[in-house]
């Protein structure tokens, strides 16, 4: 059997220690993703002779009055997923980043693992979003609506999981309920959301 493709990663932050950090984490997780760039601003990125990459950690900012929307939509034209990473979880932030185009947003907060979990899921071309991070986009949604359903504990945790990109499977497992137990929770979303006149695909 032929060996498994490795992803090539950059990794692009202007604080060396993060950088390090980074790249040494990465490196020794068994995970298929060979970090092949790592850069500590956007200029020493795009000129490396590794460019362009599978898939871009870049942090939100460089300090270099560069838009991240320029950024993002730099990196989309040249083949490559983007992930935003920040110290700051700023729900206007993070859906600019996303709506730019960027496959996902890590406050540095997240655990280590879950770069790992959104550096696969960019190089397999699907959106991620860790779920404490799809609850605070929730909740701040939540928070700009007069007309807010009101949703159970578990219609909630239900939500934010599969808000997150997560399969029904995947929800259901984390829930520790059937299939359908976790499908049914997200159809009573919906419903709850219609009757206030909001619709939730």
């Amino acid at each position: 059997m032929p060996p498994r493709p490795c992803l090539r990663l950059a990794i692009v932050d202007d604080q060396q220690m993060v950088l390090s950090a980074l790249h040494a984490w990465v490196g020794q997780a068994d995970a298929g993703i060979e970090v092949v760039i790592t850069a500590p601003s956007w200029a020493e990125l795009i000129s490396h002779p590794a460019f362009p990459v599978d898939v871009v950690l870049l942090d939100l900012d460089l300090g270099d009055d560069i838009p991240a929307s320029v950024k993002i939509s730099t990196l989309r034209q040249a083949g490559a997923a983007v992930i935003m990473i920040s110290n700051l979880a700023d729900p206007a932030g993070i859906k600019a980043c996303l709506a730019a185009g960027a496959a996902g947003y890590l406050p540095k907060a997240e655990p280590a693992e879950e770069i790992l979990r959104a550096v696969s899921a960019s190089g397999r071309g699907e959106a991620y979003m860790s779920p404490s991070l799809a609850t605070l986009l929730v909740e701040d949604q939540e928070a700009r609506t007069e007309s807010a359903p009101a949703l159970s504990p578990q219609e909630l945790r239900a939500l934010t999981l599969y808000a997150s990109g997560l399969p029904m499977k995947s929800v259901a497992r984390r829930l520790g309920v059937t299939t359908h137990t976790a499908k049914s929770y997200i159809d009573r979303v919906r419903d709850k959301y219609a009757e206030v006149g909001r619709e939730a695909r």
